[in-house]
Parts: structure tokens; sequence; C-alpha cells
């Protein structure tokens, strides 16, 4: 798209307004809506200023000039706002020099992108994201001096099976990991997910397919892959879209990792493939028929995977997933097919779909963070050779414990992957990628969110320790 393409279309369409959105640390999407008749050519070539020390993990009061730069290619017309309006998605520079922001996650992604075609080891990389998520009708909770308490409700839940309704229990919900895939009325959200993948569609996004998940309330929509930062936008609109389809339904949807205990959580596998010259480069002669910088790239996912985990799992509630019996990849092995490792092979006929599936991340990630992080260690293991050691076959979930011994995992909890992002960070340095003050920043705001789990009563401790 040329500027001139967006005015021709915001005149041609009768855009009314022009949405420029951008994503902050922590992955939210922001937003501003600025009145067409002031978006013109200079508009779109210079960009539009804004205040960064309102930005948690940004700039300071001082210093908070900012500037976003929309991305003329990642146009759309929201399918919400009463009155026509065209989003765009933006990246942040700083306004004196032009230069990109080096806390913004979106130039992140841009600049893992460049280093790839520079290293000379290809030239595009895709990801493919399969981002689950719950959907309740009731959400609940509250964090006072007195009182510390959640609740969720959902009229097909599975604790839901012997509640009185006006109107009579059907009886049909899934039952405890039981959702995996029955038609209804046992699945009950069928039109609310197809609607979903209709608008995303009609937005020109490429999907591929829906379904209900494992656990009670829990939903997954697919999404074909794409390059790096252009799927990372998408993700940001697959997150939109689905809160608020979810929302004119009257029903909530979180893409929280662990809402709820004792069923599973909530993961966002994450296809990758590097492609040279048109060509993919992960099809080989070697192991599941990977090529040798396929291996090379899963060596590196594999040894910087708790350090990946800060990126990837970002949130201490991420950690209530990655626990044994409840699906989670908590080993740090790979293998062909196997879904218990972190890293999985799928099975494909056709050498351009071979790719390597990473199924420890979750989608409470910053998508822009996450996918250049796991870029920058595959990167890592192909530059340095790293060797994953043979593939895990067996299924770990059921190895006795003198095998487990021998086999790493991920991290436990959101302080391990700061501490392990504080001591092993340089393979994300490489070419600028991630900078240094990022790095700093980036924990400093998720050191907030640790101390802040970490000295706030929770309902447990009252039922284990409040007799004592």
């Amino acid at each position: 798209m040329s500027v001139q393409d967006v005015l021709n279309q915001i005149k041609d369409d009768d855009i009314a307004y022009v949405d420029i959105r951008f994503t902050d640390v922590r992955g939210t999407l922001q937003h501003v809506t600025v009145d067409c008749d002031l978006v013109d050519e200079d508009f779109l070539e210079e960009g539009f200023m804004f205040d960064g020390s309102s930005i948690g993990g940004w700039k300071s009061i001082e210093n908070s000039d900012m500037k976003l730069m929309p991305d003329l290619d990642s146009t759309y017309i929201d399918p919400f706002y009463a009155e026509k309006t065209l989003c765009v998605h933006c990246s942040v520079v700083e306004p004196d020099t032009g230069e990109a922001y080096g806390r913004d996650p979106r130039g992140t992604a841009q600049k893992a992108e460049s280093y790839l075609k520079a290293s000379g080891i290809g030239d595009v990389a895709f990801m493919g994201p399969e981002a689950e998520f719950f959907l309740f009708d009731d959400v609940r909770f509250s964090n006072t001096i007195n009182k510390v308490s959640f609740e969720v409700d959902a009229v097909d839940a599975s604790w839901n099976s012997d509640t009185e309704y006006e109107m009579g229990n059907t009886g049909h919900r899934p039952g405890l990991k039981g959702g995996y895939f029955p038609v209804n009325p046992i699945d009950d959200a069928q039109d609310l997910r197809s609607e979903m993948l209709t608008t995303m569609k009609q937005l020109g996004m490429k999907t591929d397919k829906h379904h209900h998940e494992v656990a009670s309330c829990q939903h997954e929509l697919g999404l074909i892959f794409d390059s790096l930062t252009k799927q990372a936008d998408e993700l940001q609109k697959y997150k939109y879209i689905i809160h608020n389809v979810a929302h004119a339904y009257g029903k909530s949807a979180t893409f929280m990792p662990k809402p709820i205990a004792g069923d599973n959580g909530t993961g966002m596998h994450v296809n990758m493939s590097i492609w040279k010259d048109g060509k993919p480069l992960f099809a080989g002669d070697k192991y599941a028929d990977l090529s040798q910088e396929a291996i090379w790239f899963i060596g590196g996912i594999l040894k910087h995977a708790k350090t990946l985990n800060a990126f990837t799992n970002p949130t201490t509630n991420s950690y209530k997933r990655l626990i044994p019996g409840f699906e989670a990849p908590v080993l740090r092995a790979y293998s062909a097919q196997n879904r218990s490792g972190c890293v999985r092979i799928p099975w494909t006929e056709s050498p351009k779909a071979k790719r390597v599936e990473a199924r420890f991340p979750d989608p409470a990630a910053n998508p822009y963070l996450c996918f250049a992080a796991l870029l920058m260690a595959g990167l890592d293991g192909i530059k340095n050779k790293i060797d994953p050691g043979p593939a895990q076959d067996k299924n770990l979930y059921d190895l006795p414990p003198e095998e487990l011994e021998g086999l790493d995992t991920v991290c436990t909890s959101l302080r391990e992957a700061l501490d392990s992002l504080d001591t092993d960070h340089d393979f994300l340095l490489a070419g600028d990628v991630f900078t240094k003050d990022q790095i700093d920043g980036y924990l400093a705001l998720k050191w907030e969110e640790v101390h802040a789990y970490e000295q706030t009563p929770h309902p447990i401790e009252y039922q284990m320790y409040y007799s004592c």
C-alpha cells in the first residue's frame, strides 16, 4: 500500500476515522483515533506524536515524546466500531532521529527479520501460532487489603452438570479434560467460533479451522502461518476479534494461561520455519526428514529455553500451566510427532511444510517479543552448531523417575525465567535486535509483577495455614 493508496481508500470507502495502533511491552494493543480530515500525506509519512511516559516500561516523563509510524501494509477496517474506521499498526521511533525506539516490541520483530537476512542463513522466517483461549459467562475477582478471590462461571462448564437453571439443565457439556472434541450440543460454541473466524476472514486474515479444546470452556481458532512481524500483527488482530465477538455474545474471553485449577491450561504452540531463496531450509535427510540447520535450530531453542520463558511465558500464571499432568510440555526435549516434549516436529509429506514446533509458549506472550526471541535462539543454534542431543520418542509424561533425572526442564516460575534472562541474553543482543536497555526495562517491569504476586496472600494459604 502506498500513501496514495491509503488516501484513496479513505475517500472511496467513506472512512470517518483512522485508528493508529501499537503494542506495549506487555503485549497490550493500544490505540489513538484520528479524524480522517487530519490524515494526509504528511501524516502518513511523518507519523503521529504521543506521550511515551504513560506506557508502562517505556520513557520517563522528562523525555517522553515519541512518534508512531504507520505501516501502510497493515491497514484494515475495524469490524466493531459504529463509525467506519481504518486501522493501521504502527512501529515506534525516536522523534528527533527517526530511529527505531529500542523498547518497541514491533521494532524488535522487524530487527529480527533484518538480522536473519543479514546472517545469510535465510531471508524469511515463518511463524504459525496456535493460540488457545477460554470463554466464560461470568468473571469476578477482588484484590483488596482484606479480600483476595476470583470466581468464573459458564453454562457449558463441567462443574455445572447439576446446577439448577430456570429453563432446566440440558446435561450436555464436556466433562473434565473432555472437550477435545465432541459435536454439539456438547460443544455449544460452534456458532460463536464461526463468527470469530468469519470476522477474521472479512479482514483478510488467513484462517483454517476452529474447535473446542481439551479443557472445559477452552477453544482454539486456526491461523495460517506468515512472516514474523506480519504474523505478530495478525495475532494481535486475532486476540482483538476474539475478545470483541465474545463480548458481543455476552461472554468474556481470556488468554490467561491457567484461569482454572484442575483442568488443562492454555498454550500457544508456535510452528517455525526458515526459507532462503524460495526454498525451505528445514527440509533434509536428518532425523524426521529435517536438515542439519533445523537440528541446530532446535539445539538453540532447547539451550536457551529458560531464557525464552521470560518472553514466551511472561506471567506468574504461566507457570501454573507448565506443570506435569496437564499435557504441558515441561521437559527440554524434542521428538517427531510426540507432543510431550518442548519441541515437536509435526508430520508432513511436503518438504515445504517441514517445520519445528515450540510447544511451551502461551498466548499471554507479547507476540513480537516471543517470535523474535524464538528466532534469535534458533539462529544462535545454527551459528554455533548446537547439538540438541538424541530425540526422545517415548511418552515423556510416563517416564520413570530414573529416566526423568537426565532431562532438563523449562522454568518453574517467572522469577526463575527472569533470572535466566538476566544471565543468558547475549544471543538476543546479536545484531542489536534486542538491546541491553530494553532487556533491563523488561526485567524491571516483570519484577514488579513477581513481587506483587509473591507478597500477596493467596486463598489456598488460608486453607492450609489459617489454623496452624
